[in-house]
């Protein structure tokens, strides 16, 4: 069974436009949204203000275990990701594997080079948490 994952309404309208505009640009790519899609269409979805401030949100940033390496990163649209930056989109296949799970969960999730397990280890900002509807 697939856990949980929590989503603000804003973020669920955003992603999923961004998801019909960009489903068939890449067929490469198709798989990837098709199964944020599914991430996306199974969440429980919240207000912001009832959002819990552990979980990874659109603009969260999040301390990340792969194995003993543990990297930071921030979750953005797909025009606001710079890797040089630690800016993942969500359309990337960490992004999408991120996406809606509290801090603790361990992630295991399809990558181009096999399955990748991921450690949330820490939520270091969620801009619901800090009251930054905006973002």
């Amino acid at each position: 069974m697939a856990r949980k994952i929590f989503i603000t309404e804003s973020d669920k309208h955003k992603i999923l436009k961004i998801i019909s505009q960009t489903k068939y640009d890449s067929l490469k790519n198709k798989e990837f949204l098709n199964e944020l899609e599914e991430e996306i269409n199974r969440a429980v979805v919240k207000s912001p203000d009832q959002l819990p401030g552990d979980v990874i949100s659109m603009h969260s940033k999040v301390l990340l275990a792969f194995g003993d390496e543990e990297e930071e990163y921030t979750l953005v649209y797909p025009d606001e990701a710079d890797i040089s930056q630690n800016r993942i989109s969500v359309l990337s296949p960490i992004g999408t594997a991120i996406l809606g799970y509290p801090e603790g969960s361990v992630i295991e999730w399809k990558v181009p080079d096999g399955t990748v397990k991921i450690t949330v280890k820490k939520i270091l900002f969620q801009p619901e948490a800090s009251g930054r509807y905006d973002l």
